[in-house]
């Protein structure tokens, strides 16, 4: 018996349409995903040259010769207020500059993601910059797990790697630090 005043639809066209929904959001969602990591990344490498150029600006004007981290940057006006809370864009950001009078005067930073597994990753990849201008990247899925961090001079155990011995390791591989974080010896030579 059929009705007259049928309106609506089916169970099995209904069913079709939440198919064809799931796969469309199967194949976009991902790319979705890795469009805003590379967004986060560039963002990084746009977020790093910033602070270089701020850092050799404050060098040549009111540091008098030296650098300064990134709180300090964002009070003299020299970057946004943003950057300088120290993250931005699902990154961290961390500048270390050497002593006020220690010459020569150096300082190197690292952008390393906030988030770095599951869903909400912020990027795959870790940047570096030291005072030269020159931009490390390192992807998270090559880095080693214990690495031997040594200043030249002095041989240290293998440490577990974090975001410190990274920074060590980016100014390492620029042969830019003399000295290392783990003798006092060496940063008094």
């Amino acid at each position: 018996m059929k009705l007259a005043n049928q309106q609506g639809f089916s169970l099995i066209e209904l069913l079709i349409v939440v198919v064809i929904v799931g796969i469309l959001a199967a194949i976009a969602i991902p790319n979705l995903l890795a469009s805003r990591r590379a967004a986060n990344e560039a963002s990084a490498l746009s977020a790093l040259r910033t602070i270089h150029s701020c850092e050799v600006t404050y060098f040549s004007t009111v540091g008098n010769g030296d650098y300064t981290d990134l709180p300090t940057l964002a009070l003299h006006t020299l970057t946004d207020n943003i950057l300088g809370t120290g993250t931005k864009s699902g990154y961290g950001y961390v500048v270390n500059p050497t002593g006020v009078g220690v010459r020569p005067s150096l300082f190197y930073s690292t952008a390393v993601p906030t988030s770095p597994g599951g869903l909400a990753q912020t990027g795959t990849r870790r940047f570096g910059m030291t005072e030269d201008g020159t931009l490390h990247g390192m992807p998270r899925h090559s880095l080693p797990t214990r690495v031997m961090l040594t200043c030249g001079m002095h041989q240290h155990s293998p440490t577990k790697l974090s975001a410190t011995n990274f920074r060590l390791q980016i100014l390492l591989l620029t042969r830019k630090l003399r000295a290392c974080i783990f003798c006092r010896t060496c940063w008094a030579a």
